[in-house]
């Protein structure tokens, strides 16, 4: 055999060598990727291998019937839509992923806006996508649009202001009694609108919280709070802050409410804030009639 034979016999196993190191540098890249990890100067077959998985954040806008739910977030057993909305990116995604959420909303509280995230090395058509999510999430889920956002854009932390709004009427009406509390009093609107301007004055809403909460911080900033006539006996009590409290708003109309039927003063109402007491407030009203309506970034 030749010297030249030789050589080209090398460059030829040297060749093969080549491709199977890389094909097993592929494959260790695969398992890394469908384990959702990141890879930052790991060594992989004895080379210093400098390689990053880019994931891509996207957002979604959506709204839902909370009433077959317990709440946004995630139960041990019970359903919720935050699950329910995880097992549908799940079946489109090659590997299971999980949203976020702009906020969590109490059992059986409803959204017309609601804001999720979630991360994917997939390039999304983002139309095609809701269209396939909608498709799969049940009919009191409805997927609004999907969009991709900027890498460190957070639904949660990065929402400035959201709003609830709270549906109340007095005449029977056989329409309205799954998504409004029904009255069995007309309670005094104007009075209840002079309380809710306290809202506007102060930032501990203790007294509005649910006891033994995991909230590390029972501060707010309320920059809206007021009742609005919707028609004859259908009204709405509306309310925006930066972040709320679990089961603040229900607290926050059910003590109004008091103020309403003439058994709590406007100085009283007051008073429930400063004593940063849960049992001073007035008693939760239903979660049925409570509708997330915007969150604002």
């Amino acid at each position: 055999m030749g010297k030249r034979s030789l050589c080209l016999y090398e460059a030829a196993f040297l060749r093969i060598l080549f491709i199977s190191y890389r094909l097993r540098l592929l494959s260790y890249i695969k398992l890394q990727v469908s384990m959702g990890g990141l890879l930052q100067s790991e060594n992989v077959l004895g080379t210093s291998l400098h390689y990053k998985l880019y994931f891509m954040r996207y957002f979604i806008t959506f709204s839902y019937d909370g009433t077959n739910y317990h709440g946004w977030q995630i139960q041990p057993n019970a359903d919720s839509v935050q699950a329910r909305l995880n097992d549908a990116l799940t079946k489109l995604l090659p590997v299971a992923t999980e949203c976020v959420g702009a906020g969590r909303t109490d059992t059986g509280v409803h959204a017309s806006m609601m804001v999720a995230h979630f991360d994917t090395d997939q390039l999304l058509d983002e139309d095609i996508f809701a269209f396939r999510l909608n498709r799969i999430v049940p009919a009191d889920i409805a997927i609004e649009k999907v969009e991709r956002v900027e890498d460190n854009r957070h639904a949660r932390f990065d929402a400035k202001r959201r709003t609830y709004h709270y549906f109340v009427y007095s005449k029977k009406n056989p329409y309205r009694r799954h998504y409004a509390n029904r009255l069995t009093y007309v309670p005094n609107y104007n009075l209840m609108n002079e309380a809710a301007k306290v809202l506007l004055e102060v930032d501990d809403f203790t007294s509005f919280s649910k006891v033994n909460n995991d909230q590390k911080t029972n501060i707010c900033s309320v920059t809206h709070a007021r009742w609005v006539q919707i028609e004859e006996d259908y009204w709405r009590f509306e309310i925006t802050a930066n972040r709320f409290l679990r089961n603040m708003v229900r607290a926050i109309v059910g003590t109004l409410l008091e103020v309403g039927r003439g058994r709590m003063s406007v100085d009283e109402f007051r008073e429930v804030i400063t004593a940063k007491n849960r049992c001073s407030a007035g008693e939760s009203v239903a979660g049925n009639a409570l509708f997330l309506v915007d969150i604002q970034y």
